[in-house]
């Protein structure tokens, strides 16, 4: 039989309105590869990818959900397995932010009740177009007691530190009581700078 290539297997979801750039925070992740070209995704498409996180081998199966309608029942069916799902907005489109609101009932409708979550304000290297200031997105993450990053696939700006700190959180849950009682880890909020005892960091 064939050895196990991986300790830990976590399943992510990537979800947002059409052309935030789901597609292109998957490949620029996967593959370190960035297209301008946008091809709308049908349906649903993954990708896995092999990390070490505090030294075991963790392989992602990373789903990348299409934004349209249309496909609202096909992709709403993958929330329930899902360990962590990552909500993404464009900071250049104001509409995609507003329907953060929408996607994170979407997920209270059909996810599992402790899946974790994290919120990527998208296209950052667009500053000269933002329509979304960065205080609005850390708002909505601090109501919502989510983590949020603002990314850029095509600079390479926060995707992999993005996709670590949420296997990370998957981790400490999946780990329970033991990374709890290591008393020297400590998690800083990052919207406030408020310094946390480890545990807090996986009850969102």
């Amino acid at each position: 039989m064939a050895k196990k290539t991986y300790d830990l297997l976590f399943k992510l979801l990537l979800i947002g309105d059409s052309g935030v750039g789901k597609t292109c925070i998957l490949f620029r992740f996967s593959d370190d590869a960035f297209t301008s070209t946008f091809i709308s995704t049908i349906g649903i498409d993954f990708k896995i990818k092999t990390i070490e996180l505090r030294g075991k081998k963790i392989k992602l199966q990373i789903w990348d959900t299409a934004g349209q309608e249309r496909f609202h029942t096909i992709t709403t069916s993958y929330y329930r397995g899902a360990m962590g799902i990552m909500l993404v907005y464009d900071i250049t489109n104001e509409k995609s932010f507003d329907n953060i609101v929408k996607w994170l009932r979407n997920i209270d409708e059909h996810a599992n009740e402790d899946v974790e979550k994290m919120i990527l304000g998208n296209k950052c290297d667009m500053a000269d177009k933002r329509a979304v200031r960065k205080e609005r997105g850390e708002n909505i993450a601090r109501e919502h007691d989510i983590r949020f990053m603002e990314t850029s696939a095509k600079a390479n700006t926060n995707i992999e530190l993005a996709f670590r700190e949420l296997a990370e959180a998957i981790l400490d849950k999946v780990a329970g009581k033991e990374t709890t009682d290591n008393p020297d880890r400590v998690v800083v909020n990052r919207s406030t700078g408020e310094r946390l005892p480890a545990y807090k960091a996986c009850c969102t």
